[in-house]
């Protein structure tokens, strides 16, 4: 090759059009360091954004199932509730108490979650505060019903499934399961996950 036209070809080459040159013009085009660098660094460009993609695949997967065993773990921890809630059944209402013999709302609420080692604030209202909010659409057993008027709550119950709830209603009643009630006044909430 013409040391004349060496620069050119390398030029060439190095825009990728050796192999068109060389089959028009017969010329041979060796690859020079100048061409192979830019191949390299090619090559390694895409070598690390296979693996970075993989990567981030992996995490990925990792948090779908750490997301699956944590939202597992909450519904056992629900049907856990509503059977502590369940095994309340018949006693009696009597203002302030938190159990174990009688239960005021509250009470019932804050002893039930105690057993599966979560805290609740005392009264129903607290406990409204103290709970994050979250649609009827994603309620589950185990979760916290509240009727709210005026941005407070007065009175508290557990939510057990199918529109029904645990609940010390009133003086003279007992705790027992009911369907959800005046629903216009009614808010959802989740303490923990």
């Amino acid at each position: 090759m013409s040391t004349r036209f060496e620069p050119v070809l390398r030029r060439l080459a190095h825009l990728g059009l050796a192999a068109a040159l060389s089959a028009t013009v017969g010329v041979t085009v060796l690859p020079s360091s100048a061409t192979a660098a830019p191949r390299a660094a090619e090559v390694t460009a895409m070598t690390a954004r296979t693996h970075a993609a993989a990567a981030a695949k992996a995490r990925a997967a990792a948090k779908v199932r750490a997301t699956a065993r944590m939202n597992a773990a909450a519904r056992t921890r629900g049907v856990r509730i509503v059977a502590f809630a369940k095994a309340q059944k018949g006693k009696p209402y009597r203002m302030g108490s938190r159990g174990p013999r009688a239960f005021d709302c509250s009470g019932l609420t804050s002893y039930i979650y105690r057993k599966v080692n979560l805290k609740l604030a005392r009264t129903a209202d607290s406990q409204f505060h103290q709970a994050r909010r979250i649609s009827g659409k994603i309620l589950r057993p185990g979760d916290l019903v509240f009727w709210v008027s005026g941005g407070h709550a007065y009175h508290v119950a557990v939510y057990a499934g199918s529109g029904k709830i645990w609940h010390a209603p009133k003086p003279g009643d007992r705790v027992k399961l009911a369907q959800v009630f005046d629903r216009g006044r009614v808010k959802y909430g989740r303490i923990g996950r």
